[in-house]
């Protein structure tokens, strides 16, 4: 989360490159500290490192990898992205199933420096993003790197055409509400007017709350509420408490850890599916498709949840694998894709710092209170308000303190006190003077 909110600062400062390979650069200090770790301390500490990098990097890839894809594709290519969020999630699995703890423990560390060490070195050969480049005024490099995306002259009418419209961005939001941009924009000279200039310098946080005709705040709370809502259907909770899941479905724990795994294995094979849907189906239709799914899968497994059968059990097992695919195909990249695609230019550096800062909210928030939950929460947890006041609510909750009893079961009863009696004021343990 800190590295992601980091971004609202780094950012546009350095550039999609340069900050993709210092997040990946601060990964591979954190996994060497992770693999010498010898104390629970260090550990923590290395960890924290290691979040740095990663929330720079999930902040900085989905909106550099929108900006240099062309419109007919950026869908599939950033969908790609979240089966390999699914793939790591399979071979963590498989290592931590099938491999001897120890070796997985040294192994994991191992790959994770080797992958950073390749991503870093990779992008070191990429070009940057266009669309930054024209942001900070270098616009004959942004030329450049649009001619060789498209694979054709600078000259091409294509080029110039998404060229061009890049420079509309820049226009668009380079000036105060209520203006007009009053120039050549196919000229490259743009790159050295005043309102350019503007443009390249960073972006205020107080430009996220602002609406006008570039509608800044609706479309960063569309890229921060989506993160929300992808995190708090509770996906998580199956990924990290797989096994737990299982097993308390009445499956042995040998068992679980097998269907676990195979669980991850489909999880990283439906999401494959996202990636030929999304550009012929469209970014709504596929939420919608998800959403749906997901609802009526869990309806299901509530409902399964109350029958204690072995045939019910199969069933909830199979319905959690349906969850996961109704999730890859609806949810899992297109809350990368998304906040990426909404924002404007000038603000989409910060905008997606927000966003990813939100679904590392979230996931953080969802996985810290499952354990808990499960422990506690029943049908049992919440009280019955039903025909009483507002002041009730303090003799309910008085009363269940007193007695050392569940808030509910006092909501129940009938003979519960009226706020404002002589009764209600012993219980609340108040003396209130006639008038």
């Amino acid at each position: 989360m800190l590295g992601a909110l980091s971004n609202l600062w780094l950012g546009d400062r350095f550039g999609r490159r340069r900050t993709i390979m210092l997040g990946g650069i601060v990964m591979i200090i954190g996994a060497i500290l992770q693999a010498a770790s010898f104390s629970y301390t260090q550990m923590i500490v290395a960890r924290v490192v290691t979040g740095l990098g990663n929330g720079l990097n999930t902040s900085t890839v989905p909106p550099y990898h929108a900006e240099c894809s062309p419109a007919s594709k950026r869908g599939s290519l950033i969908m790609i992205e979240g089966s390999l969020i699914t793939f790591g999630i399979m071979i963590s699995y498989d290592h931590l199933h099938w491999i001897d703890f120890a070796l997985f423990w040294a192994n994991s560390h191992c790959t994770s420096i080797l992958l950073a060490v390749v991503m870093v070195g990779g992008v070191y050969f990429l070009p940057e993003s266009p669309r930054w480049l024209l942001k900070v005024g270098r616009a004959e490099e942004a030329l450049a790197v649009v001619s060789a995306l498209e694979g054709k002259d600078c000259r091409d009418p294509e080029v110039q055409r998404t060229f061009h419209a890049i420079q509309e961005a820049v226009a668009l939001e380079s000036l105060p509400t209520g203006q007009h941009f009053k120039t050549n924009i196919s000229d490259p000279a743009l790159s050295h007017s005043s309102s350019l200039r503007r443009f390249g310098s960073r972006a205020s946080l107080r430009e996220l709350f602002t609406g006008g005709p570039t509608q800044n705040f609706r479309r960063v709370t569309l890229g921060v509420v989506i993160q929300c809502f992808q995190q708090i259907t509770g996906i998580n909770i199956i990924t990290y408490y797989a096994t737990l899941l299982f097993e308390r479905l009445g499956i042995s724990d040998t068992k679980s850890r097998i269907i676990a795994a195979c669980n991850g294995t489909e999880y990283f094979l439906a999401s494959i599916a996202a990636i030929f849907l999304i550009d012929r189906v469209g970014r709504r239709r596929l939420m919608f498709f998800g959403s749906v799914g997901q609802t009526l899968t869990m309806v299901l497994l509530a409902v399964l949840g109350s029958i204690s059968t072995s045939a019910t059990q199969v069933i909830s097992a199979i319905l959690l694998f349906v969850f996961n695919s109704f999730f890859a195909i609806g949810w899992l990249g297109m809350t990368w894709l998304y906040p990426a695609e909404i924002v404007g230019l000038r603000m989409r550096g910060p905008a997606n710092a927000l966003s990813t800062a939100s679904n590392w909210i979230f996931n953080f928030l969802v996985v810290m209170v499952t354990g808990p939950s499960f422990e506690s929460i029943s049908w049992r947890t919440y009280i019955e308000t039903k025909g009483r006041s507002l002041e009730d609510m303090d003799v309910i909750f008085a009363l269940a303190y007193r007695e050392k009893v569940s808030p509910v079961a006092v909501s129940l009863r009938d003979n519960v006190p009226l706020a404002g009696s002589a009764e209600a004021d012993e219980i609340l343990n108040v003396k209130i003077n006639s008038m």
